[in-house]
């Protein structure tokens, strides 16, 4: 496995394991942001009015679960003090998480830019749904990576 400094630009990664997305999740999620809309928490609505038949996740939890993804296709580096999530450039929720589909990121790097602090790399970023093959979103994400200090 490599680390983020090891990367090429235009290197893809992907994540090895699908992720299941439960109810109970989405309540934990709604429960942290307060959105409490009906279409994520009501399983008995949702199956007589939801053109899903069920609950659907947040678009927010799904890219919530992004920096872990990608904590997870790459090795750690003893030059890194640290990940910040930095930003996101463009997001786009494509498709809805049903309760209980799976869902895993691939990534693709796109640029690195040096920072004072560290190097700011650019992932264009695209969640696939296990149900469908499909996209549930797509963003590019900024992620900076602190460097230590070097003796």
């Amino acid at each position: 496995m490599k680390t983020l400094l090891d990367l090429s630009l235009g290197e893809v990664l992907e994540q090895a394991d699908f992720l299941t997305v439960t109810q109970d999740m989405i309540n934990q999620f709604a429960d942290a942001t307060g959105d409490h809309q009906w279409i994520h928490l009501d399983t008995a609505r949702c199956e007589k009015e939801s053109p899903f038949k069920t609950t659907i996740a947040h678009g927010f939890l799904s890219a919530s679960l992004m920096p872990k993804a990608f904590g997870e296709v790459l090795a750690s580096s003893e030059k890194i003090a640290s990940m910040i999530n930095y930003g996101i450039d463009k997001l786009r929720f494509l498709e809805p998480v049903k309760c209980n589909d799976a869902l895993k990121y691939q990534f693709k790097l796109v640029d690195v830019t040096d920072k004072p602090q560290g190097k700011l790399y650019k992932v264009e970023a695209s969640c696939i749904l296990k149900s469908s093959g499909n996209p549930a979103l797509i963003g590019s994400f900024l992620m900076l990576a602190v460097m230590k200090p070097q003796k």
